[in-house]
């Protein structure tokens, strides 16, 4: 075997990138500027070119991750994440660890067919969307469904890079060495090859988190967690008219009726803001006083504790202990209660909400009126309206942004949401549809095929360029545009073959199932500081050779490098482990801890497999 020797180049390259690990975990810099500094710094030092030093800018992986953010951004928009999101609340309830499980294991198989980048980031609007819903941590979340982004691509032999690579660099192995495996013909690997250590890792990895996740993931909410109200609104009004929607169900032996004689607000100061008829299947979210409430009816009420609870009593209805069938139309991520001023110039002045049929026309609540500086909650809808009084209103974030589109009122904050374009849904799943297409059926690059869908989703109008350009997480992209050439220094400057040569001369005579071992440790080096991609070329060839003289079979050799290409967990270097830093809240630390005991357990699984299934005897 071919010696190599320390040089400078390979010394300049292990500090650097010791410099760069020193920066994630004491966190000097924000990770974005560290990916800068790699650029500045590596054609600086004369490791690579300049070209080389930006190449990540524009590579196919970063081109990749833009885009499909962008296709992730359009099917949120259109409302079809929020659909998916209900499913997968509909199955796993609210419990967090199911809830984390079910993403997890779906992010995992949707990754055996598509780039693990790609499957994680897809998924993460209705990750995100299901965190703020339920009130679970996101960065209990994510994380998880992360790392089984990255198991996933083990299930076949076209879920990730390294394996769709293997076949073809062990064939030109094998072609180079007919003398010495005796001119026996190469016979590759089949697609599901590699599916029972694949399945056994991601059951593993999603095992991990359930059993461990509490102490080892941080409790880090997603941005905009909030109750119904926010702080301001919530100092202003809360006292007077709750800050909590409670729910309620009808008896069956209610007698039906209206919501008019019922008389509801003026007697208990609470307000019914939504009914749900025929076991949910019909909701009223801004019910009007013909609205009537009967038998099975469930309904939604917001006021103070003791004023519900009064009411639930006095009329014989059961207060339900938690929201069921309005979790979702009145979670904080759909919906919220606001303050809005009457505008000078606004066509609600002189008139009252009856008169307007402001509930109707609008769809949302009005639940209290300030008014000649008292808050008034009895007979609002009878008051005339003047310029300068203040209005609360619950409803849906999307008819706030309407009623503020068209001027009607002022929001005294900021809202939440966004207006939903559920008609574009059809137009945003046809252009992921169309992506998918391209790459998988087509063969066409990756990039070129997921640009077609993001570009589709601007041209068909599901959303303007303007929006798609706000939906990408630019501190992301630079991240890994800076990490991508830190790898190509550690390849091009022979630092990693220089590593990789040491260590397998240093091994001397040792058993198959230890060498393997060795080489899942060795690759799972490699991957967190190079990319997966470079670590499965230099070390195919490299690992055939020794296990053909340590008396192992090469190929599982290469097998061992194309599934430990993928156990790559204690750093935020993965693209995955990137992309879901910033949304997760994650620290460097956070990685460390977390993915030390992955990649152990990653590396028990593996091995457990090979000498079970694989019949690779120690």
């Amino acid at each position: 075997m071919q010696e190599f020797v320390m040089t400078t180049d390979i010394m300049i390259v292990l500090g650097v990138l010791t410099f760069a690990i020193l920066l994630f975990i004491f966190e000097w810099v924000r990770v974005d500027v560290v990916g800068i500094i790699m650029m500045i710094v590596l054609p600086l030092l004369g490791v690579i070119t300049p070209k080389q030093a930006i190449s990540g800018l524009s590579s196919n992986a970063v081109v990749s991750i833009i885009a499909v953010i962008i296709i992730g951004a359009g099917l949120d928009k259109t409302g079809v994440m929020n659909i998916l999101a209900r499913h997968i609340i509909k199955l796993a309830g609210k419990s967090e660890t199911r809830i984390m499980a079910m993403i997890a294991a779906t992010v995992g198989f949707i990754s055996s067919f598509m780039q693990n980048i790609g499957a994680a980031a897809l998924f993460m609007p209705a990750a995100t969307r299901i965190s703020k819903q339920l009130a679970v941590p996101v960065s209990r979340i994510l994380m998880p469904m992360g790392f089984c982004a990255i198991i996933g691509g083990c299930i076949t032999l076209v879920g990730s890079s390294p394996l769709i690579l293997l076949n073809d660099l062990m064939e030109s192995w094998w072609n180079n060495n007919q003398s010495l495996i005796g001119g026996i013909a190469f016979e590759p690997f089949g697609l599901f090859t590699v599916t029972p250590m694949g399945v056994a890792l991601l059951a593993a990895g999603i095992a991990y988190f359930a059993l461990m996740g509490r102490w080892i993931l941080p409790a880090v909410r997603s941005k905009g967690d909030a109750t119904l109200m926010t702080s301001h609104t919530e100092t202003l009004y809360s006292t007077k008219v709750g800050k909590k929607i409670f729910e309620i169900d009808i008896p069956e032996n209610w007698e039906t009726k209206t919501l008019d004689e019922l008389n509801f607000r003026p007697t208990y100061k609470c307000t019914i803001v939504a009914i749900s008829k025929d076991g949910g299947r019909k909701l009223i979210m801004s019910p009007v006083r013909e609205d009537t409430i009967g038998p099975g009816d469930v309904i939604a009420v917001l006021g103070l504790p003791e004023n519900v609870k009064r009411a639930a009593s006095d009329l014989g209805w059961n207060l339900k202990e938690d929201l069921d069938i309005f979790a979702e139309a009145l979670s904080p991520n759909n919906a919220g209660v606001v303050e809005a001023v009457v505008p000078p110039n606004s066509k609600l002045i002189g008139k009252t909400m009856r008169e307007l049929h402001f509930r109707k026309k609008f769809q949302v609540n009005p639940i209290a009126l300030y008014k000649d500086n008292k808050i008034l909650r009895a007979n609002i809808s009878r008051m005339k309206l003047r310029a300068g009084d203040a209005i609360l209103l619950l409803g849906p974030w999307e008819k706030f942004h309407v009623l503020k589109e068209r001027g009607v009122l002022l929001f005294t904050e900021d809202l939440k949401g966004e207006i939903m374009r559920t008609e574009k849904a059809p137009y945003a799943v046809a252009c992921l549809v169309l992506a998918l297409v391209m790459a998988l059926g087509f063969h066409v690059q990756l990039s070129i095929a997921l640009l077609s869908g993001a570009i589709g989703m601007v041209l068909l109008k599901v959303m303007s360029i303007d929006e798609a350009y706000q939906s990408v997480d630019w501190m992301t992209i630079f991240l890994l545009a800076g990490l991508i050439p830190l790898g190509i220094a550690f390849e091009t400057t022979g630092a990693a073959r220089f590593i990789a040569t040491t260590i397998m001369q240093a091994l001397g005579s040792i058993s198959p199932f230890m060498l393997l071992l060795v080489i899942g440790l060795l690759t799972s080096f490699f991957t967190l500081v190079a990319s997966n991609v470079g670590a499965t070329v230099l070390l195919v060839p490299l690992v055939m050779n020794m296990a053909l003289e340590a008396g192992a079979d090469p190929k599982m050799a290469a097998l061992v490098v194309g599934i430990a290409a993928s156990n790559t967990f204690v750093l935020p270097t993965h693209q995955v482990n990137a992309l879901i830093m910033r949304p997760g809240g994650y620290k460097t630390l956070d990685y460390v801890r977390a993915g030390s005991g992955m990649t152990i357990l990653y590396l028990a699984v593996m091995m457990g497999v090979l000498y079970f299934f694989y019949g690779i005897s120690a």
